[in-house]
């Protein structure tokens, strides 16, 4: 572990206290004028207004100042665990997330279906978000496609939308290594990249990675909008101190999207299941209110904030932080002792991608300081009595905030 997980692991104390994260994916923004207003002030937010109103607030930084983080390191930071120390790949999160076990010496890789124009040239990186319908079609064909190459076993599966997870089985005892770069270009109007080895344990892995992606084409050569395919987040098995190691916590993630709920499974917290869509969140919310009762920790995860962003929408992305706003009396209505509201990057809808800004940070519970900020935007967190912290941060604070820390030294 590292030191600051050592300390608290050695502080945590048990208590009959609940503490509830929520993460709005991607909820820090951008305005799109000088002076204007983000998508968080410019949402109508009674709700989130008058908690904020009566909490502490601060900005946070999931990796470090000017460092844009993916959502598997934004998450680690905020979960307490250094995401410098901590790497793991988005393709095991994506394949723990849906259930497959991975063995040593197997590479998960997350991937894109993507269109691709004349010339190969990237026209959509999410091949306009198909249905999950269309996703297990195009999957169903990859597979038989793509069963194996030059022996080794590919294991395809789907995500959802435009995502999927291939696993590459290491044979005879030869492990697989991780160390490659990206397909996926992450900008359209290029062409894919070709994986390269950064290690010699990978170049094996490059080749087979490589060799994928023109079967790939060539099988969905007739399809008009998915035809290609993007990899991105190479990773072999990870292996992380456990949550409730690190706090004595009961643990439980509330979450639709696979990786997420890949990576509370990881760190070691209970996945609960969750009826219903994304959009209508009222599946999460059964779900939290159902096994309130059996957890000390509530992760409450929220994808669509971050979605509306990646497509450049403004005035989608206000409108899924409304919805969540008005979604928010039914999470106090559980009294938690302490909540916390908090992005795992930021995702301007300005940029269509995520960036380095620090996002916003709510912390409520009965033993926070008188705080100046009046609402839960970016502009009012810096106001915020919390200032500028690390993701590392966040845990020690919600701790503190339920008195699951005893005192450190005489």
């Amino acid at each position: 572990m590292s030191d600051q997980l050592d300390t608290i692991r050695s502080l945590a104390k048990k208590t009959d206290s609940k503490i509830l994260m929520v993460v709005l994916d991607g909820v820090g923004g951008l305005p799109l004028t000088v002076n204007g207003d983000s998508e968080l002030a410019a949402a109508k937010t009674p709700n989130l207004d008058a908690l904020a109103a009566q909490s502490q607030l601060g900005q946070v930084e999931l990796v470090g100042a000017g460092i844009t983080p993916g959502s598997g390191p934004g998450h680690l930071s905020l979960f307490g665990y250094d995401p410098l120390k901590y790497v793991v790949g988005r393709g095991a999160l994506s394949a723990v997330g849906i259930g497959v076990k991975l063995a040593a010496g197997d590479v998960a890789v997350r991937g894109n279906f993507a269109t691709l124009g004349e010339g190969r040239v990237v026209h959509d990186r999410r091949a306009g978000r198909p249905s999950d319908a269309k996703n297990a079609e195009i999957v169903a064909r990859l597979r038989a496609a793509i069963p194996e190459i030059e022996g080794t076993p590919v294991e395809i599966y789907t995500e959802s939308e435009h995502r999927f997870v291939v696993v590459f089985r290491a044979q005879g005892g030869t492990p697989l290594g991780a160390g490659l770069s990206d397909v996926d270009p992450q900008a359209t109007g290029v062409q894919p990249l070709v994986a390269q080895a950064h290690d010699e344990a990978s170049g094996r892995t490059a080749a087979l990675v490589n060799a994928f992606v023109a079967r790939a084409e060539a099988a969905l050569a007739g399809e008009p909008q998915v035809n290609g395919v993007l990899f991105r987040g190479y990773s072999d098995v990870p292996h992380f101190p456990s949550f409730d190691d690190a706090y004595g916590l009961r643990a439980a993630c509330i979450a639709s999207y696979p990786m997420y709920k890949g990576l509370a499974s990881l760190v070691g917290m209970d996945v609960l299941e969750v009826q219903g869509t994304e959009d209508a969140l009222d599946g999460k919310v059964q779900a939290l209110g159902q096994h309130w009762a059996d957890y000390d920790f509530f992760y409450f995860h929220v994808k669509k904030t971050d979605s509306a962003g990646e497509d450049g929408d403004f005035a989608a992305k206000v409108k899924k932080i409304e919805l969540f706003d008005a979604l928010l009396p039914q999470l106090l209505a559980l009294k938690p002792d302490v909540l916390a509201i908090v992005g795992d990057h930021s995702t301007p809808s300005k940029l269509a991608t995520h960036s380095w800004h620090p996002v916003p940070l709510l912390i409520h519970s009965e033993y926070g300081r008188k705080d100046t900020a009046a609402r839960y935007t970016e502009e009012e967190a810096q106001k915020g009595s919390l200032g500028l912290r690390r993701g590392t941060d966040v845990m020690p604070l919600l701790m503190a905030n339920a008195l699951k820390l005893n005192k450190y030294g005489a």
